[in-house]
């Protein structure tokens, strides 16, 4: 891929990334018409972009095969509407290859590989498998890291060093509530490195910084008020971003009030979206969990609403 074609994709992928949950049916199978549905919707309501296999789409309850499915069904159900950035990372070095090597040859916009979770890799370590990725394939990479999860936090000076070695990694995903970092990931890899936020209450905080977007989980319940955070920066209406930002904090706190996707989940289904099932080892919310979110959800008008009304 040519470094002009990385400048089209990079001015593409701004704004509202919507990490979509897996949808199962009742046995656990996937429910793909149910994924094509959301993603309809989610475009329809104004995402700018589409995520599906990252940490919100249960990729460690996914098989290989299913991971593979799930990209496929939603880069030819988005069908070049919006830009697609599916997860394509796992524990494994090999699988991490293949997945975003399959991602490619799929027509992704970009694939977004994670820091490898549960094994803890070294500073050195976490290089070497970030190049390696890179330069197995011919697509532009975001960089996920998300330290609540893995263990690891990906520091600024080693994204810096895969920036600087690996013309495809255009970006970084950063769910790290260490808002010092994620200054100096801009301050140490240049204002035309991609920012995007994966933690909520720093989606409308980082785009002041020079941040480009978020992948907020919120989306999933509320996409038409999170892509309008961007929409109103964007235009410079900056107290109308304020107030949304404002205005999604309470459903923004009640949805990671158990593991992200559970209390998602809860919601669509109470929404009437999807079937709310997760695989184990998830499990839903206990009854009072759920009990809340109903609460918050029925305060924002969302149990009203059915089908394309919802917003």
């Amino acid at each position: 891929m040519k470094t002009g074609q990385f400048d089209e994709i990079k001015s593409r992928l701004k704004g509202s990334v919507a990490p979509i949950i897996t949808p199962f049916q009742e046995d656990d199978s996937l429910d793909l018409e149910t994924l094509r549905d959301l993603i309809n919707w989610h475009i329809e309501s104004g995402s700018h972009g589409i995520s599906v296999t990252g940490t919100t789409g249960e990729p460690s309850s996914l098989t290989l095969q299913e991971r593979e499915q799930v990209m496929e069904t939603t880069i030819q159900s988005v069908a070049g509407r919006v830009p697609v950035v599916p997860g394509t990372g796992s524990t494994n070095h090999q699988e991490t290859r293949h997945l975003t090597k399959r991602a490619q040859e799929m027509g992704a916009d970009a694939a977004m590989v994670i820091v490898p979770y549960y094994n803890k890799p070294s500073q050195h370590a976490l290089y070497n498998h970030f190049k390696a990725v890179a330069q197995s394939v011919d697509i532009p990479l975001i960089v996920y890291n998300i330290p609540g999860r893995t263990g690891v936090n990906l520091e600024v000076k080693t994204l810096a060093r895969l920036k600087e070695d690996c013309p495809n990694i255009i970006g970084v995903k950063e769910s790290n509530k260490d808002f010092e970092h994620v200054n100096r990931v801009l301050l140490n890899c240049g204002r035309d490195f991609l920012l995007f936020s994966g933690i909520e209450l720093l989606c409308y905080p980082m785009l002041a910084i020079g941040g480009k977007g978020y992948i907020s989980a919120t989306a999933n319940v509320l996409p038409g008020k999170v892509a309008e955070v961007y929409n109103a920066w964007e235009a410079g209406n900056i107290e109308e971003a304020m107030q949304l930002h404002y205005e999604l904090m309470p459903l923004n706190d009640v949805l990671f009030r158990d593991t992200n996707p559970a209390p998602l989940k809860a919601a669509l289904g109470m929404m009437g979206k999807i079937k709310p099932r997760l695989r184990l080892p998830m499990d839903l919310p206990s009854d009072s969990i759920q009990e809340e979110i109903r609460t918050v959800l029925n305060s924002y008008g969302l149990l009203n609403k059915v089908g394309s009304e919802m917003q």
